[in-house]
């Protein structure tokens, strides 16, 4: 089982004071060091403010920001946890993530969602009602675009005749592609279109937020991990599907990692490849402080 470091959410708001004199990339650089197989980057180009204020969080572009990581390191693979499918055209994904995936080598895992702000779909002009039938059309259309065939191309969504793109990504068809989401839905697309899954804890009156079915143990996400891989089992696939679980942990930076550490034989004995650290680091110095802690879990699932 590997770690998945995701940069401070909260430490976006304070940019300037929180990274110093420091960089972006010295954080990728820290994780690599430490051992973690990926750095991950969310999602959220213009946040409500009610939402912030709730709990909510800025984002940096996750193409942009995963680039300057990479840019800064060699073996760590980036991901996109999540980019939501409906917030940019399916073709601009598509060209962002071939762009990332071949410039990096070959490191990119696309992680996706539908998303659940209605207000950020809102104010950037996206269709929020119908998102799901268009998340499906969207994969689609990214995956065809990846190809680098010239296009004809009949969809209710996103047609196109005649265009092609290059260069291809540097993965074969395309980087991996991991649902976001506990639900149902969420695992019926890794099923027909995806190779991961991106489950994360969360209770009842979170999940009246995020419109995504609660998951607050090993045991039920042990669950729902044994009803995905019986529905890959009944479609005929046969090849190795990731999953990886955004834990909560409790407490500073210190705590919630030893929490973590606690947790990580049930987290495996579930049938999990991938845990999500979200990291609690208040600063620069502490972030690296926090990185290190996890030294000892990656050496491990080696």
């Amino acid at each position: 089982m590997k770690l998945n470091y995701q940069l401070p959410p909260r430490a976006v708001k304070h940019w300037d004071e929180w990274i110093g004199a420091h960089q972006l990339g010295d954080v990728a650089v820290a994780a690599e060091e430490a051992g973690f197989d990926m750095v991950s980057m969310t999602d959220h180009p213009f946040p409500w403010e009610p939402w912030l204020k709730g709990g909510g969080h800025h984002a940096f572009d996750p193409f942009v920001s995963l680039a300057f990581m990479a840019a800064a390191t060699k073996r760590i693979k980036l991901c996109t946890l999540v980019v939501i499918a409906g917030y940019r055209h399916p073709y601009i994904h598509a060209k962002a993530a071939a762009s990332l995936d071949n410039l990096s080598g070959g490191r990119l895992v696309m992680g996706m969602g539908a998303g659940y702000l209605k207000q950020e779909f809102d104010v950037i002009g996206a269709s929020f009602e119908d998102r799901g039938k268009r998340f499906d059309a969207a994969v689609r259309a990214i995956q065809a675009a990846w190809t680098g065939e010239v296009l004809d191309y009949d969809d209710e969504y996103f047609p196109a005749h005649g265009h092609v793109m290059l260069p291809r990504p540097a993965q074969r068809p395309g980087p991996p592609i991991w649902f976001g989401g506990n639900s149902l839905a969420a695992q019926r697309r890794v099923v027909a279109l995806g190779q991961g899954w991106l489950p994360f804890e969360q209770g009842e009156e979170q999940a009246k937020v995020t419109r995504t079915p609660a998951l607050t143990t090993a045991a039920q996400l042990a669950d729902k991990i044994g009803t995905l891989k019986e529905r890959l089992r009944e479609a005929g696939r046969t090849d190795d599907i990731s999953i990886c679980f955004g834990a909560h942990g409790s407490g500073g930076y210190e705590a919630h990692a030893e929490s973590i550490a606690r947790r990580l034989p049930d987290f495996e004995q579930a049938g999990l490849t991938h845990v999500l650290i979200d990291a609690q680091a208040r600063t620069f110095d502490d972030c690296l402080r926090e990185i290190e802690l996890y030294q000892p879990l990656n050496k491990a699932s080696r």
